[in-house]
């Protein structure tokens, strides 16, 4: 017997034309460098997103080929994640926040033929520049300002090209649509190749009601920058649902967020921890001095990653209406892979155990298959206890790198992307992260976990972060030391910290042997404690 089912290529341009057919007069809202906010209609977007497409074939774009982005989050930028690709090249986002030394490896590495860029944006690309040439610079004029001569313009490219007549390669559902390149924080950055099946899928995946639950009556602030992940996949989701999509453009302060979401209140707002824990301290400190300036949406819901959700910081905005999901994932994951949402078996348990199970890394979503393995190669049971390497396999999971050979360290022989992330799951599978491979601490033969002791500190109320490192010691092997950032006006000294550590459940051998008080905790390109830096300051 063979089945009788259609077999139509999952694609992009499916979800581009979808939108522009059923949600004509949807909402995109994108906040200028002036603070403006500037509003098209997903007609409008349809038509530039075709213009778009035209344009590129135009220029000779052929399939396959790199288009670079170097923007914030707005409508042009989302014209680019569905334009690139139905005209048969494959959208590399740029991330903004590299040193330009490395933003020219990238595109170089990419081999990207054109480059999209904000006017905002000129005199970064003009730092890197002579690493790698693009044929064709094409300048979004963000600002409003004329462009320069020597570059093409967005809005006269759109203008002059037929949209209308535009027609889609063919193309396999395998083929390109869009690549990322990693962090890169203990070598050269590597490229993550995304094609239409992929992304098509983990955008369903994406929507489901214990994820995201997209609706069409959703109103989403992307804070999450478009360059990283994928914004993690909600442009998608948002297209393929005509829902309401607020860009805060280059405005990404706790202020202007908090004045956005007055003048267009988000129902699903997305961001890193670190904007999170900004956002709801400068929300606290005005109910004191300026009560009534701002209003968290009522009832809004926040997605967030890219980094461990402290217990406290889910805390914090739980008192305010707005409950923070936590999801974990990888450029190589798409980037969803767990996401850690209220489970049936739990409809019962206390508020305290709701905080505990929401601060884990959750459960693997659909189509993820995922497998904790110990130093000794086998599985580790789930009993919450047992550490080993988070291993991970999937139809939206890469299975290599861009033009880089495979190799043990990253993929496992019998096909598992090895993630470098120790962690637990215990009977229910919620995935506990307790560490990066390398950011473990071994002290006496026994493991301690820095991000354990992390979210312990940062619930201490004096404390705004920390982030604790293993240091040599002679006698142990190696110690944890803790770097504090202190709240403005707060204090705290170690014996304080190690009784509320104790008083955490903390055993008296896990406590930091010395604490360390920095301005900020330094951070890579998207976010994370970039604890490299922590180690080569302290390390003497």
């Amino acid at each position: 017997m063979r089945s009788t089912m259609m077999e139509i290529p999952l694609s992009l341009n499916h979800l581009l034309e979808r939108a522009g057919t059923l949600f004509v007069g949807g909402r995109i809202v994108s906040r200028l460098p002036d603070k403006s906010l500037r509003e098209h209609s997903y007609g409008q977007w349809h038509r530039r997103t075709l213009a778009l497409a035209a344009a590129l074939q135009e220029l000779g774009l052929r399939k396959g080929e790199r288009v670079a982005t170097l923007s914030w989050n707005h409508h042009a930028h989302l014209e680019c994640y569905f334009g690139v690709p139905a005209a048969g090249g494959v959208l590399h986002t740029l991330n903004l926040r590299l040193a330009p030394e490395e933003l020219g490896w990238i595109a170089a590495d990419a081999q990207d033929r054109f480059l999209v860029v904000d006017d905002v944006l000129l005199p970064l690309y003009r730092q890197f520049a002579h690493l790698h040439k693009f044929e064709r610079v094409i300048v979004f004029p963000f600002t409003g300002a004329p462009v320069p001569d020597e570059f093409s313009d967005y809005e006269q490219l759109l203008a002059g090209a037929d949209g209308e007549g535009f027609v889609a390669l063919p193309h396999e559902e395998t083929d390109p649509v869009a690549m990322c390149y990693t962090s890169g924080t203990t070598g050269r950055p590597k490229g993550v190749v995304y094609s239409h099946r992929s992304t098509v899928l983990h955008t369903l995946i994406g929507c489901l009601g214990d994820h995201w639950g997209l609706k069409s009556t959703d109103v989403v602030l992307p804070v999450t920058p478009m360059f990283h992940a994928n914004c993690w996949g909600l442009p998608y989701a948002a297209v393929m649902l005509g829902v309401t999509m607020v860009f805060p453009g280059p405005h990404l302060h706790p202020v202007d967020l908090l004045d956005l979401m007055q003048l267009e209140p988000p129902t699903l707002a997305l961001g890193v921890p670190t904007i999170w824990m900004s956002l709801i301290q400068t929300f606290d400190a005005a109910q004191t001095g300026e009560p009534g300036r701002w209003k968290l949406p009522a009832g809004m819901r926040s997605l967030v990653g890219g980094a461990a959700v402290p217990e406290a910081l889910i805390r914090a905005f739980d008192r305010h209406g707005v409950w923070l999901l936590q999801g974990w994932g990888m450029t190589e994951t798409s980037p969803l892979a767990t996401v850690s949402y209220p489970r049936a078996e739990l409809r019962d348990a206390g508020i305290d155990e709701r905080y505990r199970r929401a601060a884990l890394a959750g459960v693997p979503a659909p189509l993820v298959e995922v497998r904790i393995r110990t130093d000794e190669g086998s599985d580790a049971p789930w009993d919450g206890v047992t550490m080993g390497e988070i291993q991970v396999r999937g139809p939206f999971i890469t299975r290599e790198y861009h033009e880089v050979p495979v190799a043990e360290d990253k993929f496992t022989p019998d096909g598992w992307l090895r993630t470098g992330d120790v962690a637990t799951m215990d009977a229910l599978g919620f995935v506990r992260i307790t560490d990066r491979t390398k950011d473990l601490i071994k002290s006496g033969g026994e493991w301690i976990s820095s991000v354990d002791l992390e979210n312990a500190l940062m619930a201490h109320p004096a404390l705004a972060e920390a982030a604790v490192i293993a240091l040599p010691d002679e006698k142990w092997g190696e110690r944890p030391l803790a770097c504090l950032v202190f709240k403005p006006g707060q204090q705290a000294d170690a014996a304080a910290l190690g009784a509320h550590l104790l008083a955490q459940g903390f055993a008296k051998w896990q406590l930091p042997d010395r604490y360390e008080v920095i301005d900020a905790v330094p951070r890579t390109s998207t976010g994370k404690f970039w604890k490299l830096k922590l180690r080569e300051r302290f390390a003497r």
